[in-house]
């Protein structure tokens, strides 16, 4: 069976960097981890809804800050093309400076990974706690959930590079982890052909990636916007409830006009 281009540990550590960037509990990371349930104890309805409220805003904002440092290591990454292409090799110097472009590459993509996961497990989360958010309608094609679509992200990028590293003859182990990514490139800077082949690689991976996260931030986008709508129908159904309340409470005691005066009749 073939192995995933990222390994368990990277998702987790990954994971946990969304977690931490965006103030969330690594519990929320989860069902990878298996804590979702026991996370969801800890906090009430209120406390939740704020917290996940807070932290896709901010896994939004941080997704569009990953989608623009791929593009510029993508840009970069065309410049060490041109250089290869007027010189026999890359010196050392600027060859490290590949290499720390290229390990950079992959721990976007290790994150974009673990926000995927972030983003579904709030949506299960919020599911089992609301009965209202689960009947929320999210617009998406074919009955999907935000669950399934961003598990078929997932896949598909993980499929997409594995399919550019067997392209040029490489496999995913090579790029799974730092160790191995920086082991694989010292090799390739043996000659210059290596070095122009990992550069057409990583160029590939991260013009791919620019897509990917492109594609994600609309749906972290579209998943905020839903979360938002289904916010405010809460607080609206509470308003209203409380409005209603308020009334019953306070309205006076009607009068009692024109009936008879009761008094004995003998």
């Amino acid at each position: 069976m073939r192995k995933p281009f990222f390994t368990k540990a990277s998702l987790a550590a990954s994971m946990a960097l969304v977690a931490t960037m965006a103030h969330v509990s690594p519990a929320l990371s989860g069902s990878a981890t298996g804590g979702a349930t026991e996370w969801t104890q800890l906090l009430n309805n209120g406390e939740l809804v704020t917290m996940v409220s807070k932290s896709t805003e901010q896994i939004n904002n941080q997704v569009t800050q990953i989608t623009q440092l791929a593009e510029q290591i993508q840009n970069q990454l065309r410049i060490y093309e041109n250089m290869l292409q007027n010189t026999a090799q890359l010196p050392n110097q600027i060859w490290g400076q590949v290499e720390n472009d290229l390990n950079r590459l992959r721990s976007l993509a290790a994150q974009g990974q673990g926000i995927a996961f972030s983003m579904s497990n709030a949506d299960d989360v919020l599911k089992q706690r609301f009965q209202s958010y689960a009947d929320f309608k999210t617009n998406l094609p074919n009955g999907a959930t935000f669950t399934s679509t961003y598990q078929n992200w997932s896949t598909t990028n993980r499929d997409t590079i594995a399919g550019t590293l067997k392209a040029a003859g490489l496999t995913a182990e090579q790029f799974s982890s730092e160790e191995s990514t920086m082991s694989s490139l010292r090799t390739m800077s043996q000659s210059a052909d290596g070095q122009m082949k990992a550069l057409q690689v990583g160029h590939q991976i991260a013009a791919q990636q620019v897509a990917q996260f492109q594609k994600l931030r609309g749906l972290v986008s579209q998943q905020t916007t839903m979360m938002g709508t289904w916010l405010q129908s809460e607080q609206a159904d509470k308003d209203l409830a409380q409005v209603r309340r308020e009334q019953f409470f306070n309205a006076t005691t009607p009068g009692v006009r024109g009936g008879q005066t009761m008094e004995p009749r003998w």
